[in-house]
C-alpha cells in the first residue's frame, strides 16, 4: 500500500493505542456503574481492572513480539498521531479527578466507597505518571511541560528529574534507589526508593542549577516548576470542593506513587550491570531490564514493558520500542507481576530462580546491594 507514492509505514498496533485512554476514562465510570447496577463494588473499578481484568486479558490475548520494520522507524517516530494518543490522556485524566472530587465531597458516599473511589483515582494517577514518563523523555519543549502536568496529580514532580538524570544513569546498580535488589521485598523497597529518589532529585537539580550559575529559588528550577503545578491543582480543588477533599487528594496520590514504584520494583529486580576493567559500569544493555511482551498491558502502558529497549535507547518513542531476544523475560505482564510482588514469598518463588538463571546461577553477578560493588 502506498501513500503519495511512498510505502505506508506499518504498525500492527496503530489503532490499539487509542485504547490507552481507557485508563483515565475509568475514573468517569464508577458513579454511573453503581447507579445502573446497584453494585457498590464499582467504586473500586480501578484496582479491579488493573489487578484483575488486565491480567486475565493478558493471558487470553497472549504475547506480541513483533517489531516494526527498520525502514518504518523514522516515519513512525515522526507520526504525530502517536503523540495525540498521549496528549488526549491528560484532559481525560484531570476531568476524572474533578468528577471524583465532586463525588468524594458528597455526604451520600459511605467511607468504604470513598476509599474505593480514591483507590481508583490513585490507579489513574499511577498510569498518569507513566504518561508523564513517556513525555519527559522527549526533547520537545511542549512535551516536557506536559510531562510535569501529568505528574501534578500524584505530587511526584521530582520524578521528572530523578528518572531522566538519575535512574537512567544508575539503572541496575546498587547506587540506584529505583533498582530492586535480589531478595529485597517490595515492602522494604518502597520506602528506600521513595526517599532515595527524592534525595537524588534534590541533589541532581542543585548541581544542574549551580553549573548554570542559577539560584535554587528561580523559575528555572524543574522541581519547583513541577511542585507548583501540584500546589495549584490541589489548591483549586480544595477551593472548589472544600477542605473535605484533602484526604482524597492525599490518598489517591499515595496509591499512584505506590503503583509506580511497584512497577519500578518489577522492572529491574535483582539485575546488575557488569563493570569495565577500570571499575566503571558497562553501558546499559537490554540484559539489564525485565521485559514482557504481553499485548494488553503493553497497549495500556504505552509499551512500558519493552523496558529493555527503552533503557538501551531512551530516545525512542513508545511506538518504536522493540522486543529484544537478549532481554530477560517476565513470566507474566506487569499487572500480574504487581500482584505477585505484594506477596514476597510468592514473588521470590517465581522470580529468584529466573534472576539466577539469567546469570548462569552465579550469585556474585546479581544486584545484592552495596556490598556487591
Amino acid at each position: 500500500m502506498t501513500v503519495f507514492g511512498r510505502a505506508q509505514a506499518r504498525d500492527h498496533k496503530r489503532y490499539l493505542w487509542v485504547l490507552s485512554s481507557l485508563g483515565p476514562a475509568g475514573a468517569l465510570l464508577p458513579s454511573q456503574l453503581v447507579r445502573f447496577t446497584g453494585l457498590e463494588l464499582f467504586w473500586w473499578i480501578g484496582p479491579i481492572v488493573v489487578l484483575g481484568v488486565i491480567p486475565l486479558l493478558d493471558m487470553a490475548m497472549g504475547i506480541d513480539t513483533r517489531n516494526i520494520r527498520d525502514e518504518d522507524y523514522e516515519a513512525l517516530s515522526n507520526d504525530r498521531y502517536y503523540r495525540w494518543c498521549i496528549y488526549v490522556f491528560l484532559p481525560i485524566q484531570f476531568a476524572g479527578l474533578v468528577v471524583a472530587g465532586f463525588m468524594w465531597s458528597s455526604p451520600e458516599l459511605k467511607l468504604v466507597d470513598k476509599v474505593g473511589l480514591a483507590a481508583t483515582m490513585g490507579f489513574v494517577s499511577g498510569v498518569g505518571i507513566n504518561a508523564g514518563h513517556e513525555l519527559g523523555h522527549r526533547v520537545e519543549h511542549l512535551e516536557r511541560w506536559l510531562s510535569k502536568i501529568a505528574l501534578a496529580q500524584s505530587c511526584y514532580g521530582h520524578f521528572y528529574v530523578e528518572h531522566n538524570r538519575g535512574h537512567h544513569a544508575r539503572v541496575a546498580t546498587p547506587e540506584d534507589p529505583a533498582s530492586a535488589r535480589f531478595g529485597e521485598s517490595l515492602w522494604r523497597f518502597l520506602p528506600r526508593t521513595v526517599l532515595g529518589g527524592f534525595r537524588s532529585a534534590l541533589a541532581l537539580e542543585r548541581i544542574r542549577l549551580s553549573q548554570q550559575g542559577r539560584r535554587w529559588f528561580s523559575r528555572d528550577n524543574h522541581l519547583l516548576q513541577a511542585w507548583s503545578m501540584s500546589a495549584v491543582l490541589f489548591g483549586m480543588l480544595i477551593l472548589v470542593f472544600g477542605p473535605v477533599i484533602i484526604p482524597f487528594l492525599i490518598l489517591q496520590a499515595i496509591v499512584g506513587i505506590a503503583l509506580l514504584e511497584t512497577v519500578n520494583y518489577v522492572e529491574h529486580y535483582g539485575l546488575l550491570r557488569g563493570r569495565r576493567a577500570d571499575g566503571r559500569y558497562l553501558r546499559c544493555s537490554p540484559r539489564d531490564s525485565w521485559n514482557s511482551d504481553r499485548l494488553v498491558t503493553n497497549v495500556f502502558l504505552f509499551h512500558l514493558q519493552r523496558h529493555s529497549d527503552h533503557h538501551a535507547n531512551p530516545g525512542r518513542r513508545y511506538q518504536t520500542l522493540r522486543s529484544s531476544g537478549e532481554a530477560p523475560q517476565l513470566p507474566f505482564g506487569y499487572a500480574t507481576m504487581v500482584v505477585l510482588a505484594l506477596v514476597p514469598p510468592l514473588w521470590r518463588t517465581v522470580m529468584d530462580r529466573r534472576v539466577l538463571a539469567h546469570y548462569g546461577g552465579d550469585r556474585t553477578l546479581v544486584n545484592n546491594g552495596p556490598q556487591s560493588g
